[in-house]
C-alpha cells in the first residue's frame, strides 16, 4: 500500500502539488483546532507530500506558535520553533529523504506536548481515522509521548483526496487522528 501511495504522489506535476498545497492551507486554516491553539506542532513538507509552507507562514503571520520537528539518530523527533523559511536548513540523513529542519535552538522531544495542535504526516487515512505513515516509527514515537503526558492535542493529518481510503493495515500502538484535510475538505473522526 505504501509503495502505491508514493507511487502515485510522484506522478503528480509540480503544479497539481502547488495548487493543492494552496488549497490545503486554505481548509487547515479554517479549522477551529488551529485558530485557537497557540502552538501547532507541523512539519515541512518534502518532495510530492502534500504542501505545507503556506500554512506554515500563515499559522506564524497568525502569530501562532510553530514547532517543525528536527529527526535524531534514533528516529525520534526533536523540535524547534519555526521563524519562517530563512529558519530552515537542508539536512540529509543516512539511508532517509533530505528533510528541511529548522536551524535554531532544540527544545527537546517532550516540547510537542505542549501543542494545541499536531500535523502529522501520513500516506493514507481511512475512515477510522487511522493512519498510515512512511514506516520509520517517528511520529508513533511523539503519539506515544503526548499520551504518557496526558496531552490531548488536536491530531490532524493532511493528504490528497484520493489517500482518504476505505482501509489501512493497523497495529497495536496507533492511534487515530481527529481530522483529516484535503484540497477538497474536511472530515472528522471519532466522537
Amino acid at each position: 500500500m505504501r509503495r502505491s501511495l508514493l507511487a502515485s504522489r510522484r506522478a503528480l506535476t509540480d503544479a497539481s502539488v502547488r495548487t493543492s498545497a494552496r488549497a490545503l492551507a486554505h481548509r487547515a486554516l479554517g479549522l477551529p483546532e488551529l485558530s485557537d491553539a497557540g502552538t501547532v506542532a507541523a512539519y515541512v513538507s518534502v518532495g510530492a507530500e502534500p504542501g505545507t509552507r503556506d500554512l506554515l507562514d500563515a499559522l506564524r503571520e497568525r502569530g501562532v506558535r510553530v514547532l517543525l520537528p528536527v529527526l535524531l539518530p534514533d528516529n525520534d523527533l526533536d523540535w524547534a520553533a519555526y521563524d519562517g523559511p530563512a529558519s530552515l536548513a537542508g539536512t540529509a540523513h543516512a539511508g532517509k529523504m533530505a528533510l528541511l529542519e529548522p536551524a535554531g535552538p532544540r527544545l527537546g522531544p517532550d516540547a510537542v506536548t505542549g501543542a494545541g495542535a499536531v500535523l502529522l504526516p501520513g500516506l493514507a487515512v481511512d475512515g477510522r481515522g487511522m493512519r498510515l505513515g512512511r514506516g520509520g516509527g517517528s511520529y508513533d514515537r511523539v503519539l506515544a509521548r503526548l499520551e504518557r503526558a496526558g496531552a490531548h492535542p488536536a491530531l490532524v493529518v493532511l493528504l490528497y483526496d484520493e489517500e482518504v481510503v476505505a482501509r489501512v493495515p493497523e497495529e497495536p500502538h496507533d492511534h487515530p487522528v481527529h481530522a483529516v484535510v484535503t484540497p477538497s475538505g474536511v472530515r472528522r473522526f471519532g466522537p
